[in-house]
């Protein structure tokens, strides 16, 4: 025989409880004029034969023909008005605003980006929800189980999050570098998007954030050394710097005692300036390899440019003001190196003009006679 209800309410005790059902299993025998309490938090659905009659809001009710109308000729009928017996079901809905609960990614996020090329991402964040149509939530996903919490629909909604994160992130940002500036654009577009997506299942998404989105370690350690380069700024300056620091460390070291020990060190701190030296040269001329593929390398000699005059590696271009770093004579059109003054060639002055044959001063271009001696010029 079941117990018959008299006076029916439920406090959530455990703070994740989001709807329950009383009796948890079948159906309860209530009474008309039985007390039904519901809290401010809280709503109360109440089935009978499996369909909804009536949904109670906060205080005390009692319950009538009035407050279920499809029993009201069953009741007359069968009780002729008086107290009567019923089997029905109490579902208390806590719509409370539960708060603080994670989403993360299980699996990366493959995401393009335009300087890293593909990265993949992993991002997590918290949510709060409450639950907005109480019957909706019922009928759609808490059904006839005896009670639901927030811990049977999280892994649920955690999905539908990532989901629509991953489209975001595709249209919000090109690159991870941008990431920090745009979390709560992120957010409050997320928020948006999802918020019809919660609505077909009778809940509202309160609060939505993003606090990280990261690549994995390997590619963070790769970005931190990319940092590093950036804040040496120029390398040739960076290791002049590091050869003369080189270079005082070894002539301090009297090892060797007295002015012979500090010989030594300036020494030992000039030997290893030279070869620092020759190394930043062979690496900026391809590596410093012999002709005969051999492997064994050598300083290269530098060239002078006879645009910025600056000694430069030689080459076709001048690494410092990009010009060209051979001249063509003007008179023959012979290549002439570069810091020479006069063509090896015709002997033509580089630059413009001639020599005099005659006494050996400069003939500026165009002159049929020396300025100096007045000899013709051919």
């Amino acid at each position: 025989m079941f117990k018959k209800l008299e006076i029916v309410e439920w406090m959530d005790e455990s703070g994740n409880e989001m709807v329950h059902r009383i009796p948890q299993s079948g159906s309860g025998e209530f009474r008309i004029g039985t007390q039904v309490v519901v809290r401010e938090s809280q709503d109360v659905v109440f089935f009978r034969d499996g369909k909804a009659m009536d949904i109670f809001g906060p205080g005390r009710h009692t319950i009538t023909t009035e407050n279920i109308p499809l029993l009201t000729g069953l009741v007359s009928t069968l009780f002729e008005g008086k107290d009567s017996p019923f089997r029905a079901t109490v579902f208390y809905v806590n719509k409370k605003t539960f708060t603080n609960m994670k989403w993360g990614t299980k699996e990366p996020i493959i995401f393009r980006d335009k300087e890293l090329s593909i990265v993949r991402l992993r991002a997590f964040g918290s949510f709060s929800l409450k639950v907005d149509q109480s019957q909706l939530f019922i009928n759609k996903i808490v059904g006839t189980e005896g009670k639901f919490s927030t811990d049977e629909i999280e892994g649920f909604l955690k999905g539908m999050i990532i989901s629509r994160l991953a489209d975001l992130l595709g249209e919000t940002i090109e690159s991870i570098f941008d990431l920090a500036q745009y979390y709560d654009e992120i957010g409050t577009l997320a928020k948006s998007r999802l918020g019809d997506d919660f609505g077909k299942y009778g809940l509202q998404l309160v609060d939505f954030y993003v606090q990280a989105i990261t690549p994995p370690e390997e590619v963070q350690e790769r970005i931190d050394e990319r940092s590093a380069m950036a804040a040496l700024g120029d390398m040739n300056q960076y290791m002049r710097f590091k050869t003369a620091t080189a270079m005082g460390d070894a002539a301090k070291n009297e090892s060797g005692g007295g002015a012979a020990g500090a010989g030594v060190g300036m020494g030992a701190g000039l030997g290893m300036g030279m070869t620092m030296a020759n190394m930043m040269g062979q690496t900026m001329s391809g590596g410093g390899q012999s002709s005969n593929g051999s492997g064994s390398s050598g300083a290269a000699a530098l060239v002078t440019c006879p645009s910025c005059g600056k000694n430069v590696v030689p080459g076709k271009f001048c690494p410092e003001c990009g010009k060209p770093l051979s001249v063509t004579c003007p008179e023959c059109g012979g290549v002439v190196p570069p810091g020479t003054k006069f063509c090896p060639e015709c002997g033509a002055k580089i630059g413009g003009g001639k020599v005099c044959s005659k006494c050996g001063a400069d003939v500026p271009a165009g002159s049929k006679f020396c300025p100096e001696c007045g000899e013709k010029q051919e």
